[in-house]
């Protein structure tokens, strides 16, 4: 179906959002049911090993976002985003009907390889369909849904985890299925850009080569590293905040609120941080938004007011979600023909940081709980890949080696 440029570009940002909310959801509905699995009588599972298994859907998205980005680049954007929505849609659901921790955790990665797939593509289309000089902006409200489905799932988590326990929040993510994938097939366009790059992928390796040429690969490495350490961040944060929350004396409501203002900062300040950055350039804005998340994270473990720490957790989720603007960084550095495939490898690397997160998480509460570190370490950890992750920015070379659109 046709529409004019600025409708068509409204409705690839809407559906692209809606579709990347379940994606948050996914995220957040498994650090709020954490406190519940390690409660969960007939499992028996302790905090290791829930790591562990908030891992194996990491895994899957690490493969998802590799393949499928690069197959984007080849197939086309719009086939490949209803492939995985419909693939996530099915698979999480029957997550929810796992009758052991191995299937649980089988699904989990299966769900995952689907859940992969959607973030490079989404921002493909709707950095290509967005007006000049708006794609950092439009970018942040498309991932904005993000934490926006991390919202949503903290707040079904306080009304439902207590009528239905973990299974029923793994249920709602069927919901795309009637709410999205209709609108998707009539109404998400292809981007003009893929079409215009046919010449490029009648040569199948040469978007993956252009990653590794000499003016594209200091910056490669640099947004590989990065997204490792921004989903570090992000994914160890949203699996382990409630518990982490408990653990400091606080109530399970107490703990899933901490949880759903970490993310309505995020939706608030990523968007802003984004308009900024399209105007002063995003390298400024993103070493200052991973410079926030290490000082935020940090005096979380000084025991603040709760009202101070109400707005810490908020300040920390924006800050913690910089790798939204890092997303938009990486599309704009590359040409069409490769854009999907460099977003796809940067986040499948980036998907080990998501790997090592809730792992991370798991461990640092486990020496917590033994006696070898001491409390504080539960958000120590977190501050060091945020500094880190600033420096990267600050060391990629400049946007004007880029080829543009």
């Amino acid at each position: 179906m046709a529409f004019p440029e600025a409708r068509s570009a409204r409705w690839v940002l809407a559906i692209c959002c809606a579709t990347v909310i379940f994606d948050g959801y996914d995220l957040i509905t498994f650090g709020a049911v954490v406190p519940s699995l390690l409660h969960y009588e007939p499992w028996h599972l302790n905090a290791a090993e829930i790591g562990r298994i908030g891992s194996l859907a990491l895994v899957g998205m690490l493969i998802g976002a590799l393949v499928v980005g690069t197959l984007t680049d080849l197939a086309g954007r719009r086939r490949i985003m209803l492939l995985c929505l419909v693939w996530f849609s099915v698979a999480m659901p029957l997550t929810g009907l796992a009758p052991d921790p191995l299937t649980f955790g089988i699904l989990r990665f299966v769900t995952g390889l689907g859940l992969g797939g959607v973030v490079p593509t989404a921002i493909a289309l709707t950095i290509e369909h967005a007006p000049p000089g708006r794609r950092q902006l439009y970018n942040a409200i498309m991932f904005s849904g993000y934490s926006a489905g991390g919202v949503l799932a903290a707040l079904l988590a306080l009304v439902a985890l207590p009528v239905g326990g973990f299974r029923i929040m793994f249920f709602f993510g069927a919901a795309p299925l009637v709410l999205i994938l209709p609108l998707a097939y009539w109404l998400l366009p292809e981007s003009k850009a893929f079409l215009s790059a046919r010449e490029v992928r009648t040569k199948r390796f040469e978007s993956i080569r252009l990653l590794f040429t000499r003016r594209y690969l200091v910056a490669t490495l640099l947004f590989w590293l990065m997204s490792l350490l921004g989903l570090l961040l992000v994914y160890g944060l949203n699996t382990w905040l409630p518990e982490l929350m408990r653990r400091s004396g606080y109530s399970m409501a107490s703990s899933l609120t901490f949880l759903l203002v970490f993310n309505v900062g995020a939706v608030i300040g990523v968007i802003g941080a984004a308009a900024l950055a399209d105007r002063v350039g995003e390298r400024t804005v993103l070493v200052g938004a991973f410079v926030v998340a290490a000082g935020s994270v940090v005096l979380f473990a000084a025991h603040p007011s709760p009202v101070l720490l109400l707005i810490l957790a908020a300040v920390a989720g924006f800050g913690a979600n910089s790798q939204t603007l890092v997303n938009a960084f990486v599309g704009g550095y590359y040409p069409p023909a490769a854009r999907a495939t460099a977003l796809g490898w940067a986040l499948a690397v980036g998907r080990v940081g998501a790997i090592l997160g809730p792992a991370l998480g798991g461990l640092i509460v486990t020496a917590v709980q033994t006696g070898l570190l001491s409390p504080q370490w539960n958000f120590y950890a977190f501050a060091f890949p945020a500094i880190l992750a600033a420096a990267l920015v600050i060391a990629v070379p400049s946007v004007s080696a880029t080829v543009k659109d």
